[in-house]
């Protein structure tokens, strides 16, 4: 009989967010699969937790991930985890999880600490609806062309930042976006100088500028954008709409989708306006 693969969060900052069911998992399996073994080796050393660690990060994923399948269809039960927070999210882990199910594997979440959602719980914005963008691309072109999709979201939009990138995110949010939509930043949740920064991306921006440095795991949420005013649009206004977008390098059905959306219509009614 197979084992079972436990997704395990752990905390992202407080020790003392680790669950009970965290621990005795750990403590029960046969190894525990991990991204860096001296970061989770603090965690388990401070929870007595005696369980192998093994190295699972994105640069061995391939080859770690039959040697924990053959270790699960042997009978063994594997843990995995990331250095902080719930694996998966943002973090490696999603070959091994695939190929688990795939195989009849059984895999069981264990919960607990995720940043995205530690931050949505105390910022204050929409939470009915939300969208997780994980980390934006690195490359400045490339991250605009993500940003222009988020300007008619209506949802929550949750993105995870470097603090050498912060600068210029929050910059072209507030050039691309427009300089009233809300934001919030939580910087080094759960940990002993967690703090969250609100108002305009401009306005944040001007904040962390005028510090010394910046340090510590972010997590940046942008509120939904405002409902459109109501009014007729034209063909010519919703043609150059579509058109706006594709030029920045947004897919034209993803385009006419926006659109549609931010003037409260129907896709196939734009789709027939611009095609």
């Amino acid at each position: 009989m197979a084992g079972t693969l436990f997704v395990v969060a752990t905390p992202i900052g407080n020790l003392e967010d680790m669950t009970f069911r965290a621990v005795r998992t750990l403590k029960e399996v046969a190894v525990i699969a991990c991204e860096d073994t001296r970061q989770s080796r603090k965690l388990t050393e401070h929870f007595s937790i005696p369980t192998r660690l093994l190295s699972y990060h994105e640069h061995n994923e391939r080859d770690r991930t039959d040697e924990l399948i053959a270790m699960l269809e042997a009978g063994e039960s594997v843990a995995l985890i990331s250095d902080a927070g719930t694996p998966l999210v943002s973090d490696p882990g999603f070959h091994l999880v695939e190929t688990a199910v795939a195989r009849g594997i059984k895999v069981t979440p264990i919960p607990g600490a995720s940043a995205a959602m530690t931050a949505l719980s105390a910022a204050g914005l929409e939470t009915d609806s939300f969208r997780f963008a994980g980390f934006p691309a690195a490359k400045p072109s490339q991250r605009r062309k993500e940003i222009e999709e988020w300007k008619a979201a209506r949802e929550t939009v949750i993105l995870y930042e470097a603090p050498h990138r912060i600068l210029g995110t929050l910059a072209d949010i507030a050039e691309i976006l427009g300089p009233d939509r809300r934001l919030v930043l939580g910087r080094e949740l759960t940990k002993l100088h967690e703090e969250f920064l609100r108002g305009t991306a401009r306005e944040i921006h001007a904040e962390l500028e005028r510090r010394p440095a910046i340090k510590g795991e972010i997590t940046l949420l942008i509120a939904p954008a405002p409902e459109p005013v109501a009014g007729p649009v034209g063909d010519a206004d919703l043609r150059a709409e579509v058109d706006a977008l594709v030029a920045v390098g947004t897919p034209k059905m993803d385009a006419i989708k926006q659109v549609a959306s931010r003037h409260g219509l129907g896709k196939r009614d734009v789709y027939r306006v611009v095609s």
